[in-house]
């Protein structure tokens, strides 16, 4: 199994679309037994979940996240753990325990300057974008 993970500084990054690097874990029987940083060179929301498929990666631990980069992760094959903060180390031993904390409905909640609803976006539910 492959996880990764949005990274900063050691931590959840909060917004997948901006996540500078991930933090990839191999897994083998329960237990980490490789990882490493991985750069996205600033690709935007659509080509992380490509970033992701092209290094086989099975689950993606992160903060905040829209619901179009959630519906390319799903059509990836990408389980998505989301709403998660803190240590990105110790989400991803508490996901090996079955104990990790997430938000099965997390959405984008980070819109702003830079970050337009339009053609191709697909907000969720309680999310008001253009408001």
């Amino acid at each position: 199994m492959k996880v990764a993970v949005t990274y900063e500084n050691g931590n959840v990054f909060q917004h997948f679309g901006h996540t500078q690097q991930f933090k990839i874990y191999d897994i083998e029987d329960g237990k980490i037994v490789g990882e490493q940083i991985v750069d996205t060179q600033g690709s935007g929301h659509g080509a992380l979940a490509g970033i992701l498929g092209a290094r086989k990666i099975d689950t993606l631990i992160c903060g905040g996240i829209g619901a179009g980069a959630q519906i390319a992760l799903a059509e990836a094959g990408i389980r998505l753990y989301g709403g998660v903060s803190g240590s990105a180390d110790e989400a991803v031993k508490a996901l090996l325990a079955g104990s990790l904390a997430f938000d099965p409905d997390v959405h984008c909640d980070h819109h702003g300057h830079d970050h337009h609803c339009g053609e191709g976006h697909h907000c969720g539910e309680g999310h008001h974008c253009g408001a």
